[in-house]
Order: C-alpha cells, then structure tokens, then sequence
C-alpha cells in the first residue's frame, strides 16, 4: 500500500477498501465476505490503525452489499462504458464514492469525490481521475436536482 500519513485513518481505510475490493474481484468472489481475507492481510502488513480496518471494513461491506445499486448508477452516469468492461480500479473506486455519496450522510459530498480523485491518482491510469471525477460530477448533478434519492448528507464545512 502505498505510504500515506498515519494520522489520515480515513484515507488509509479507503484504501485498504479498495484493494481489498479489487483482489475480490481478481477473484471473481461476489459474497458478503469477499474481501475480509484480503483485507485482514492488509491490515496485518501495513499495521493499519484499528479505526481505519473498522472504516475499511464498513466500506468494502458496504459496497459488496449495494454493488448492484452502484453498479447501476455508474452505468447509468457512464453510459459508454459498460461496467463490467471498466478497469477493475476505477469501477471499484467508483463503487466506494457512490457508496459513501449515497449511504453514508456522515461523509460530505465533495469528500468523497475529493477522495475518489486522490485514489485514482494513486492507483489508477494517467485518465482514471479524469473519468471519476466526471462520473461523480454527473451523479452530483442528480443528487442536487433530486432525481437520485440518498440519505441527508452532512455539511460541507467538516
């Protein structure tokens, strides 16, 4: 993983989330648990903070259980890129963003964007953050016009 300050645990989670995410789809694992193994590995190697593997854990969790509901909001906000043929880290760091956008109202919005950018820097193509950052803009337009439902999100201010 790569190094990121230990006073970050959310970054850190986020993460350990998404490569725990990512070898779960290597491995074509769709269960409630794909990702634990992976992710109690991570947390062994990288010395993760407890409050981060909690945070990753919710997370990944999460996101395996609403991956269809995700899954069809990128397809919706992305039309021309099928889901399936989308880079494995770039849909999966999209699926965390969508999931803290619309499950997590403790999260602000532009956050988890900010977020879901710094992630494809890291881990994804040269275009990665490009194309997140323009899939997320488009879900934002949704989420502020009302035509996609969520929970009440938190101010932008934290």
């Amino acid at each position: 993983m790569p190094k990121v300050k230990p006073s970050d645990p959310r970054r850190e989670a986020r993460m350990a989330a998404l490569q725990s995410l990512f070898a779960a789809d290597i491995r074509g694992d769709r269960g409630e648990s794909s990702g634990e193994a992976c992710l109690e590995w991570l947390s062994i190697e990288n010395s993760l903070q407890a409050s981060s593997m909690e945070m990753a854990d919710a997370l990944a969790r999460g996101v395996t259980t609403s991956r269809s509901e995700l899954d069809q909001h990128i397809q919706r906000h992305a039309p021309a890129w099928p889901v399936d043929q989308l880079p494995l880290v770039d849909r999966n760091i999209l699926r965390i963003a969508l999931y803290e956008l619309l499950h997590s109202p403790e999260v602000p919005h532009k956050t988890a964007i900010n977020e879901a950018i710094e992630l494809a820097k890291v881990f994804g193509s040269d275009s990665s953050a490009r194309f997140i950052n323009g899939v997320l803009g488009s879900v934002m337009d949704g989420l502020e016009t009302g035509e996609i439902a969520t929970r009440k999100a938190a101010p932008e201010g934290r």
